[in-house]
């Protein structure tokens, strides 16, 4: 029979082991020190059967950066179940028990990266934010600089090499944007450790990871991080740039760490996996289309405490809005609830007034970090306008000054 219990941390080697199964990995040959370090047994749920886990879910305790705010959120990984032991309910079992322990920690919201996508509605996660993929043939794509001011490069210097020797200048300029840039996630030590891991299994066939540094004087404005892979052909180097991420304070940073990218010495392709939605570098080329662009899922969210969630955020315009959220799996998680904020203030509380429109969670999870429009899951018939007028008057407030951004897969 199974069983579900609190992990221990005794669990992780052999939760490692099912989760490596179940996404068609070998663990063998590999050190998982910076995972291991990562683990929160407390946290985590596991099936068992007799003496073998044959499932899990767990959560990492971390802030998420929402539009105008930071709050704690569950951070759902490592979501598996054993091939013997599919098509029994483990994975909803286990995964509803752990939203209802996020709620109970405080927690306002759930975020996390979905192996497959038709899972995680089911649970009422939305589609929070979008990534772009980046596929540069630098021979055809440059950056153009030409409506830009010149002066503001004036002092800007490149220093490249291993990763690890920047962590300074890096921690620095990403917690400078942390704090205002949506679907970015608290690093402390440990994740540090974990993003700047360098292990040859890590690297898929490319070289060390580096990273190069942008400064003015003594002050670091902006980073970038990625390996390259060394290839040649008949015509001669046909090298790669993989960049990881690249974050930067101002404009002109970014622009000279991307033109740095696109120039290095023996290489062909500069490829992102996890671009944002509205990434600069779409402005700054010469011709987009040789980007090689491609559109991806982000960040799932699900909010489990209305209120906290929405009050703890801001809003592009002024809103007064009363909402109907519809959850059916945590029904104690939805309600009426009256929506007031602005760009520099909100609150939302339940309400017995009428609803203006009417939602799923998921919708609002879709919508909760201003990645999608209201009006476009309207449109979809996710939303049930109940007073005239208002989605028209709600949907503003909900967008932001920049697209949410899933920086790293955890």
């Amino acid at each position: 029979m199974v069983t579900f219990r609190t992990g221990v941390e005794d669990d992780y080697d052999e939760v490692n082991q099912l989760v490596q199964r179940a996404f068609l990995g070998d663990p063998g040959g590999r050190e998982w020190d910076e995972e291991r370090a990562l683990f929160e047994p407390a946290r985590s749920v596991l099936a068992v059967d007799g003496d073998q886990v044959v499932g899990h879910v767990g959560t990492y305790t971390r802030e998420l950066t929402v539009p105008g705010g930071v709050l704690p959120a569950g951070f759902v990984t490592v979501v598996a179940v054993a091939g013997t032991h599919r098509r029994r309910g483990l994975a909803s079992a286990m995964l509803t028990r752990q939203l209802g322990d996020i709620r109970d920690r405080g927690e306002a919201l759930a975020v996390l990266w979905a192996s497959e996508g038709g899972i995680y509605g089911r649970y009422g996660y939305g589609m929070a934010s979008r990534r772009l993929k980046f596929d540069i043939d630098r021979r055809e794509a440059r950056i153009d600089g030409s409506r830009f001011d010149k002066s503001r490069l004036d002092g800007l210097r490149l220093q490249a090499g291993p990763a690890a020797r920047h962590r300074d200048e890096i921690t620095e300029v990403y917690e400078g944007e942390r704090p205002i840039r949506p679907g970015f996630a608290g690093r402390d030590a440990r994740w540090w450790d974990y993003r700047l891991a360098d292990q040859a299994w890590h690297r898929g066939g490319a070289g060390p990871l580096q990273a190069v540094v942008c400064r003015d004087g003594d002050t670091a404005l902006g980073y970038a991080l990625y390996r390259l892979r060394s290839s040649w052909d008949d015509s001669g180097p046909n090298g790669e740039v993989g960049v990881m991420e690249a974050v930067a304070s101002t404009p002109a940073a970014y622009l000279t760490l991307w033109d740095f990218l696109l120039n290095v010495d023996l290489t062909r392709r500069v490829g992102m996996w996890l671009g944002a939605v509205d990434e600069p570098l779409q402005y700054l080329a010469n011709d987009p289309r040789r980007l090689g662009m491609g559109l991806g899922d982000g960040l799932w969210a699900r909010l489990l405490d209305v209120p906290a969630a929405l009050s703890g955020r801001r809003y592009a315009a002024e809103v007064d809005v009363v909402l109907e959220v519809v959850d059916e799996l945590l029904p104690s998680s939805g309600g009426v609830f009256r929506l007031r904020g602005g760009p520099d203030h909100a609150t939302c509380e339940p309400t017995a007034a009428e609803p203006h429109l009417r939602l799923d969670t998921a919708t609002l999870a879709a919508v909760y970090l201003g990645g999608n429009s209201l009006g476009s899951l309207a449109a979809a018939g996710r939303v049930d306008e109940l007073h005239p007028g208002a989605v028209a008057t709600t949907a503003p407030a909900f967008t932001w000054t920049r697209a949410p951004h899933g920086l790293e897969i955890f």
